[in-house]
């Protein structure tokens, strides 16, 4: 797996993960053929929303519906990044219209980009050059509690600690 960035484990809860059945994953895009065979069969509705993503371990792109948890669409198992995303037709090709790592399941940093650029660009879709929405997670190290920090106001919500400026989401990372 040499190339790969930080791979992050499901810290969500407990009861949604065990819930995952071993035939829940998203379904996997790794060519234009096989996105263009999934975004056929989505509906108008479903086009005005965004979809659930991650990048498995393996680089490539799952998809499912916006409501699915992202632990359900990575199948339990470890990702590069989860996150929402948008798609938009412009000319004759399907590009990505927004993209996030808001994924409060994995918490996955904002460097996990990169990840998610390359699974796109390996099919060919367009896409922006970040996300168009960044999430930025800290757990906080006196109450523990998974945090969305906003606007670069590092303070623990729950608690009121200051939380670290680097990623540190999963203990055991």
């Amino acid at each position: 797996m040499s190339g790969w960035g930080r791979s992050y484990r499901y810290v969500g809860p407990v009861e949604l993960k065990a819930a995952v059945r071993p035939d829940s994953g998203g379904c996997p895009i790794s060519s234009a053929a096989e996105f263009d065979a999934w975004i056929a069969k989505r509906s108008v509705a479903e086009l005005t929303e965004p979809f659930t993503f991650v990048v498995g371990v393996d680089g490539v792109l799952r998809l499912a519906p916006r409501r699915s948890e992202h632990v359900a669409c990575a199948g339990g198992d470890m990702v590069l990044c989860a996150g929402e995303i948008s798609f938009v037709r412009e000319a004759d090709r399907w590009a990505v219209s927004e993209v996030s790592n808001q994924s409060t399941g994995y918490c996955p940093d904002v460097t996990s980009w990169s990840e998610v650029a390359r699974a796109l660009d390996d099919i060919g879709l367009g896409r922006p050059s970040g996300f168009t929405h960044e999430v930025v997670f800290r757990r906080c190290l006196g109450c523990q509690e998974r945090n969305i920090v906003r606007e670069d106001d590092f303070v623990c919500v729950f608690c009121g600690n200051d939380l670290p400026e680097s990623w540190n989401v999963d203990p055991t990372a």
